[in-house]
């Protein structure tokens, strides 16, 4: 797998977001033209995209942000994790307390709550950027 694309109204908020679990920010650029349009489908495409990268270069998050034609929202805006199709992305933390802390200020709200899974791992899940839903593993055994 190269990477997992995800759409954003606020890239500078998502970037930030990512940042603080840890991803680092590969580049961004706009992307244009008739071989954008020819690959999405859309015609008069317009974006700006941001790669983040996890430390170990192992995986990526492409972030992008519609220009023209404008995002359009999923329903339910906020959809539960039963909803069909890519639901989550998981992180593993060293610290899954302080991992939700540091990204409660950039929007981060937690779906459930922190439950124990045997005595192997913490698990959460968390709504992020454009209500995407991230889920935090602490290995703890």
């Amino acid at each position: 797998m190269d990477h997992v694309g995800v759409v954003v109204e606020d890239l500078e908020g998502a970037i930030a977001f990512f940042a603080e679990l840890g991803m680092e920010l590969e580049g961004s650029a706009p992307v244009e033209g008739e071989w954008v349009d020819r690959v999405v489908g859309i015609e008069g495409v317009r974006v700006d995209i941001a790669m983040m990268r996890t430390p170990d270069g192992g995986g990526k998050i492409e972030l992008t942000r519609f220009r023209a034609p404008e995002a359009v929202a999923e329903q339910p805006e906020e959809a539960p994790p039963n909803v069909l199709g890519l639901r989550r992305i998981m992180f593993a933390v060293d610290d899954i307390e302080d991992t939700i802390a540091r990204l409660r200020p950039h929007g981060a709200e937690l779906v459930g709550e922190v439950a124990q899974f045997e005595e192997m791992y913490r698990l959460c899940y968390l709504r992020g950027p454009e209500g995407v839903i991230v889920a935090l593993a602490e290995q703890i055994g």
